[in-house]
């Protein structure tokens, strides 16, 4: 139960952690919705487990009873070998066992194949990606470079990013890097030129200024680049500062 309340509390996120789970981690929020709706008291899950746990709980009880029936009569073996009647009876126990747990099994797949909370991961994925509305597209001519800055004032916030390159008969990659502009105007090289076709990442700013992300297509002489970004700066999350009055109290 702690587990199931904590990840519904997981999917009850908000502000700066749930900025954080869905963009740095890479949860989607059709799962953090789905998280929360599935681990709720009042939720599916548990309606499920009031209504088709009961006959489980039987079949438990039940093979646990035939296990210590067969422990204490491996116990004793060599004291008293158990009678035709009482191994017909055991048999009796299995073969009922077995059939019922069979049919629940096949009952309960059925359910949960046929509930409505459930969806393939086909459709979370056109689900989220109608919803990926913080994505941007650019084409960068053959020869030219695309470039975005974030103005960072406080230290200690996250920076972050994801891209990739529309690939058609031949695989493209693009120059990427990322540098800063202090506020004396010192500028510093936070990521070296690399080439890739995608990438993701972070990091945590260490001076305020000016964060300029960078895509180089200059060393191609035909190819231009169809290119899909995400950058986003997110602030430090900052402790709630107690009164003096709060303090004493």
């Amino acid at each position: 139960m702690d587990r199931r309340r904590q990840l519904a509390q997981l999917g009850l996120a908000t502000g700066v952690y749930k900025t954080l789970v869905k963009y740095l981690v890479g949860v989607p929020q059709v799962l953090l919705d789905f998280i929360r709706q599935i681990n709720d008291d009042d939720g599916p899950m548990e309606e499920q487990r009031q209504r088709y746990g009961p006959p489980l709980y039987s079949l438990t009880v039940m093979v646990l009873l035939i296990r210590l029936f067969i422990s204490l009569a491996w116990g004793r073996f060599e004291a008293k070998k158990l009678t035709r009647d009482q191994v017909a009876v055991l048999e009796q126990a299995v073969d009922v066992y077995t059939n019922e747990l069979e049919r629940f099994l096949s009952f309960i797949s059925e359910v949960f194949a046929n509930s409505p909370f459930f969806i393939s991961a086909e459709a979370v994925g056109a689900l989220e990606a109608r919803n990926n509305d913080d994505y941007k597209e650019v084409n960068i001519p053959a020869g030219k470079t695309h470039e975005v800055s974030l103005s960072v004032e406080s230290v200690n916030s996250y920076i972050a990013w994801d891209f990739s390159l529309t690939q058609g008969k031949m695989n493209m990659d693009i120059g990427f890097s990322v540098e800063c502009t202090d506020p004396s105007g010192q500028k510093a090289l936070i990521l070296p030129y690399r080439r890739y076709e995608s990438d993701q990442g972070n990091f945590s700013t260490c001076i305020s200024g000016n964060y300029k992300f960078i895509w180089d297509n200059s060393y191609s002489a035909f190819f231009k680049k169809v290119l899909r970004y995400k950058v986003d700066c997110i602030p430090p999350v900052v402790e709630p500062v107690q009164s003096a009055g709060e303090t004493d109290a």
